[in-house]
């Protein structure tokens, strides 16, 4: 009715105009009944190279920065239906601090007034760049160090650029499998030798174990072959962004000292000259986030006769076959002028691991024996480990008995995307693909935050690396509360947006 009496309106004045000879301009009157809501896409890259002389980190030991192989990059893409806004920013880092993309959303707030919600920003785990996690996984820090600010300031300038990027865009999104290059690195094993922990137990299983042993028995967990991605086009078919989604940890296999984006910037590299948008204005960003990888890489352990790759050789060939695969998928898609966008997010309380007594009796009766024993060998692995684990521990008593872990959705259309800040067991993944209510589901990780290790209570009970406390911290039910939650959030932004 309101429609109808706009147009008698303005066809009225529209008349009068003409009798009084007279030009009536209407092109600024919208009718609210009938506008058709815009979909729009924008992307940007953001340089966030750690000057030359900080540690890298993601190994027992952490060399200074001496060259740089390739820069690293927030990668950033906004998208816009006419009502909600979405940024999704992936970063060249192996892990960033809660406070440090808190500081980011902050700075993105006040400067366009993107609500921090509706903003997911995550981290890639490369091996091969500075840390801006800061000095613990579960006690903030006071203040950002320099790079930590750098990195939320760069985030930032991302996303506001990928905001003046915004035009009239189509959309669509895929997947296919990529299982070749995924193998679970948790095994049992038959030699009780290749399971001392640094608790002074035996553990079930060992995270990477001798390549081509005769003890190796069989992995501990699945791997999700699965690349999820979506893309984005102007109207007119100009490729904007590609983001896709791989459960598998950092290839490496750089020189020590250099700094490298890992195979997640190779792949960016690659699919832009696959889709042919290596030079365009304004530039194409391919995006490659990292799945529920926790527990797997791409080492064949059964097959001890692998050749030997040049640096840097690996990661290459990695991201060229998802690359490949993800082109061959791109060519079916059909492309969508609007679809739907929606956030939802809450915190989850959760309680910080403390050491059980015979920990802390095991790491006491170490130090008293390394101070009696002259000829003990403090740079031998065994002993580098324990004090790694000594420190881990010792540091456990000045953190908070409890931490509020930041958890988010986004729906995309169909596709559903669920975020959780740290390292995330395969299992999961595949818990929260077969359960989500969307047809197309995968998880970031490392995302808002980084907490350490996520193994699922059945893998605790295992043992293994990944499960020790200093490399994991919380309780050991968190992924089934995360998971939980994280559902919930998925039935509610169904039930919004339907």
């Amino acid at each position: 009715m309101q429609a109808r009496l706009s147009r008698s309106i303005v066809a009225w004045l529209f008349a009068a105009a003409l009798l009084h000879g007279g030009v009536f301009q209407v092109e600024s009157l919208v009718y609210a009944q009938d506008a058709q809501p815009v979909f729009r896409a924008g992307a940007a890259t953001s340089n966030i190279t750690p000057p030359l002389g900080e540690p890298i980190v993601g190994g027992w030991r952490s060399p200074p920065a001496t060259n740089v192989h390739d820069e690293l990059h927030a990668r950033c893409l906004v998208l816009d239906d006419g009502k909600t806004k979405l940024a999704l920013v992936i970063c060249d880092n192996v892990g960033i601090a809660v406070e440090v993309f808190d500081s980011a959303k902050q700075q993105l707030q006040d400067a366009t007034g993107l609500p921090p919600s509706q903003v997911l920003l995550a981290s890639t785990h490369t091996h091969s760049a500075t840390s801006a996690r800061g000095s613990s996984k579960v006690t903030r820090d006071g203040e950002l160090t320099d790079y930590q600010r750098f990195v939320a300031r760069r985030i930032c300038d991302g996303v506001r650029c990928a905001l003046e990027n915004l035009e009239p865009a189509r959309i669509a999104w895929g997947n296919i499998d990529e299982p070749s290059e995924l193998f679970n690195r948790r095994w049992y094993v038959k030699d009780a030798s290749l399971l001392a922990n640094p608790f002074g137990g035996i553990d079930q299983v060992r995270m990477n174990p001798p390549r081509g042993s005769a003890a190796l028995d069989r992995p501990a967990g699945p791997t999700d072959p699965q690349i999820s991605f979506i893309s984005v086009q102007s109207r007119d078919g100009r490729p904007i962004a590609l983001l896709a989604n791989y459960s598998l940890h950092y290839v490496g296999g750089v020189r020590e000292g250099d700094i490298s984006a890992d195979y997640f910037g190779y792949f960016a590299k690659f699919i832009a000259q696959k889709l042919g948008a290596s030079e365009q204005s304004p530039p194409f960003v391919g995006i490659l986030s990292n799945g529920t990888s926790g527990d797997v890489n791409n080492i064949n352990f059964s097959n001890p006769s692998e050749r030997k790759y040049q640096n840097y050789e690996k990661m290459q060939e990695v991201a060229e076959k998802v690359a490949c695969r993800v082109y061959e998928a791109h060519q079916q898609l059909e492309f969508q002028d609007w679809v739907p966008l929606g956030a939802a997010e809450t915190v989850l309380p959760l309680q910080v691991r403390q050491p059980t007594p015979e920990m802390i009796e095991h790491f006491a009766n170490l130090n008293a024996n390394d101070s009696s024993t002259p000829t003990s060998k403090p740079n031998s692995n065994t002993t580098s480990r324990d004090e790694i684990y000594a420190e881990r521990i010792a540091l456990l008593k000045a953190a908070p008995r409890q931490i509020d872990v930041p958890l988010q959705t986004l729906r995309i259309g169909g596709v559903g995307i669920a975020a959780i800040p740290f390292e995330v067991f395969t299992e999961t993944g595949l818990e929260l693909k077969a359960s989500s209510p969307f047809a197309q589901t995968f998880t970031i990780e490392l995302a808002n935050g980084s907490f350490g290790y996520l193994p699922t209570p059945e893998q605790h009970r295992l043992g293994g690396y990944e499960t020790w406390l200093g490399t994991n911290y919380v309780q050991l039910d968190a992924s089934t509360k995360i998971v939980d939650t994280l559902l919930t959030l998925f039935a509610k932004l169904q039930k919004d947006h339907n």
